[in-house]
C-alpha cells in the first residue's frame, strides 16, 4: 500500500513540474489603485491554493486539539478523596 501512495505522489509531483515548466509565463495582477504585480502562473496558483487551504487546515487542527483535550479530561478519573472509614468492630484494648 505504501508503494501505491508513493507512486501517486511521484505522479502528482511530475505532473506539477511539467505543468509549471510549460506555463512559466508572467501574468499581470491588478491590485488596489494603480498597483500591479507581475507574477508567474505556477507561483500564483500555489499562493491561491495556500490561501484556500491554510484556514481550513488550521480550523481542523484546532477542533482536533479541542476534542483531544475534552477526551483526556473525560478519561481521567475523577479525583475523589479517599476516606478511611472507622471499622465497625473496635479492637479490644486489653489484648
Amino acid at each position: 500500500m505504501n508503494f501505491l501512495k508513493t507512486l501517486l505522489w511521484v505522479v502528482v509531483a511530475v505532473f506539477l513540474a511539467i505543468f509549471a515548466t510549460r506555463n512559466w509565463s508572467d501574468v499581470t495582477v491588478n491590485l488596489w489603485g494603480n498597483l500591479q504585480a507581475e507574477i508567474k502562473i505556477p507561483i500564483l496558483l500555489a499562493l491561491i491554493f495556500l490561501i484556500g487551504f491554510l484556514p481550513t487546515f488550521l480550523i481542523l487542527r484546532g477542533r482536533l486539539w479541542a476534542l483531544k483535550r475534552r477526551l483526556l479530561t473525560a478519561e481521567r478519573p475523577a479525583l475523589v478523596p479517599i476516606n478511611n472509614p472507622s471499622p465497625d468492630i473496635e479492637p479490644d484494648p486489653a489484648s
